[in-house]
């Protein structure tokens, strides 16, 4: 399928506008926390992105994300430091996702991770922020078209995950009873680990919002108790919207699974700006926007199973259905409920971002 002719103008300013809830946009405005790359290449291929790019020069990815961003109507490449290399152990399986990702499909241990006791938490390979390259912000910096911005994420702000990727989910849930001076510990260093990415972000120019990710929940809760997530996590995520807020960028948060426990935490102490990833099973982008959109923005929301298993005619109603129902006053942007990942028909996205294009002036 072909997106239509018209063109989106990138505006960074209107999408920074529709997150901060200040007004009706003119026109429907897409995010999403990141594109699968299996899924960049194949769109990159079936619309010819690349021709005239030189695959040799280092810059080449970077061109090629304002190539395929700008094509999709996106107002932001996303980028972070490099180099932030976190020592995990994987575990490896065949990947038979439609658009297969070469080398398999990883997931993190849950039973142990690297650290299970405090001679291995002296022992850690901690990644150096302050080593960590910003070679390809500082690209972005100069070459960047002006109508388009920064979103500075990418391997940042997992508070949670981290605890859980460092330690493993079991051996985590049974620190949290008998060794929680050792699951502090860890938290600290997360706290300034991360305190440091989020300056060295901050001092970019064209960075315009900081996007932290941290998968916390389930289905029906929170991975750890509500408590536990106040005493260890919330803290981060406090700390890197006031930075962001000092700096006059907004916040937004990316989490997984049911937060409702925490929900009041995340809008009246950590103080987010927005809330991203939503599964229809858990609550709809439409419910959430009701009982929460008078006080932060709602991100994406088209379920990611409904993506994977609607027909076209289905996948325009819900875009429709969702525009209208959370557009109005700002606070919404379109995307899908976590990610375009490699098992979303390909067509089926290009087929939600068409039916946001259509109600473009």
């Amino acid at each position: 399928m072909e997106l239509p002719d018209k063109p989106v103008e990138p505006s960074w300013h209107e999408l920074v506008s529709s997150i901060l809830r200040e007004g009706t946009p003119r026109r429907v405005h897409y995010i999403e926390i990141f594109l699968d790359g299996e899924v960049q290449d194949a769109i990159c291929r079936q619309f010819h992105l690349l021709d005239g790019l030189d695959s040799d020069r280092w810059e080449f990815p970077l061109q090629k994300q304002i190539r395929l961003m700008r094509f999709l109507g996106y107002d932001y490449v996303r980028c972070g430091l490099e180099g932030m290399d976190w020592s995990l152990r994987r575990s490896v399986t065949e990947d038979t996702a439609s658009l297969p990702r070469a080398g398999g499909r990883s997931y993190v241990d849950e039973h142990a991770g690297p650290i299970t006791s405090w001679e291995e938490f002296e022992s850690y390979p901690w990644p150096d922020p302050h080593k960590a390259s910003s070679n390809a912000l500082e690209w972005y910096e100069q070459n960047l078209p002006q109508n388009m911005c920064v979103i500075g994420s990418g391997g940042f702000a997992h508070f949670a995950e981290h605890l859980t990727w460092l330690m493993g989910y079991e051996t985590l849930c049974c620190a949290l009873y008998d060794e929680r001076d050792l699951v502090e510990a860890i938290a600290q260093k997360l706290y300034q680990n991360y305190n440091v990415v989020v300056e060295r972000l901050l001092q970019f120019e064209r960075v315009k919002v900081i996007w932290g990710s941290d998968d916390m929940g389930f289905r029906t809760g929170t991975l750890i108790s509500p408590n536990d997530l106040r005493e260890f996590v919330l803290p981060g995520h406090k700390l890197m919207a006031q930075k962001s807020h000092a700096a006059g960028r907004p916040y937004l948060l990316h989490s997984c699974g049911n937060l409702k426990a925490i929900m009041e935490d995340l809008i009246e102490d950590v103080q987010i700006d927005a809330k991203h990833s939503f599964e229809d099973t858990i609550e709809s982008v439409i419910d959430f926007r009701l009982r929460y959109g008078h006080r932060i923005a709602a991100l994406g929301g088209i379920d990611v199973d409904f993506l994977c298993r609607a027909d076209e005619e289905q996948i325009r109603a819900r875009v429709r259905e969702t525009l209208e129902a959370c557009m109005p006053g700002g606070g919404y942007v379109l995307g899908t409920g976590n990610s375009v990942a490699n098992y979303i028909p390909l067509r089926n996205y290009l087929v939600m971002l068409d039916e946001g294009r259509r109600l473009a002036p």
